[in-house]
């Protein structure tokens, strides 16, 4: 059974597993939130030499962690309503943890910022200004163009966090929790249209190595 969160801060995981291995032997799952790019993040982690896994949002936590994954993504998907556990993933697990699109946005949520309907929906190419490259920009430019929709988005930062990144159409179009591994992308590194994304998703890799070592 899991836990109730309701006694639980955001910022104290409940959570911790960790057996270090090296970079070959990285396991990063994908929470999947029903998002239509979900299996493109799973392949797209696969094609970078790491064990990935598709699972489902309703997993009780106890379950994932009994796999001892090194870090998850959290997918896009339409809505949520079909978040599934998400939100009790991201107050309990202590584990590098990178949202996607509605995985970003569920991510503010879960530490009270608001989610709203954007002006801008449908999925577009968009060039973002990189305001702090901090460990999941490392290596990539001021500015890079990336694929992403705005139907709905981050609409004031959390208190916890900080903007990495910003573009014409959205204030907050990354973010990084102040303290812990967790970061929120509005946009799909996942897709070729980002030009970067790979080098996105290998910084994420990364971080899971180095939060793993640190342990």
């Amino acid at each position: 059974m899991i836990p109730s969160i309701a006694l639980l801060s955001p910022s104290e995981p409940l959570y911790s597993v960790w057996n270090y291995k090296f970079a070959d032997m990285m396991k990063i799952f994908v929470i999947n939130n029903y998002g239509q790019f979900c299996h493109l993040i799973h392949r797209a982690l696969r094609d970078l030499d790491v064990e990935s896994q598709l699972v489902q949002n309703t997993t009780p936590v106890d379950e994932i962690l009994a796999k001892e994954p090194d870090g998850l993504v959290l997918s896009g998907g339409p809505s949520m309503e079909r978040i599934g556990l998400c939100e009790t993933y991201v107050r309990e697990i202590d584990l590098p943890i990178l949202g996607i699109c509605l995985g970003h946005q569920l991510i503010a949520k879960t530490f009270g910022a608001p989610v709203i309907s954007g002006e801008h929906g449908g999925y577009a190419e968009v060039e973002i200004e990189i305001l702090d490259e901090d460990d999941i920009f490392r290596g990539l430019g001021a500015k890079e163009i990336v694929w992403a929709s705005h139907a709905d988005e981050v609409a004031t930062l959390p208190d916890e966090f900080i903007r990495l990144a910003r573009s014409a159409i959205s204030e907050i179009e990354a973010m990084k929790h102040k303290t812990r591994p967790l970061y929120g992308l509005q946009f799909h590194p996942e897709v070729s249209h980002t030009k970067r994304g790979n080098e996105i998703l290998l910084n994420f890799i990364r971080i899971c190595e180095e939060y793993g070592a640190k342990a």
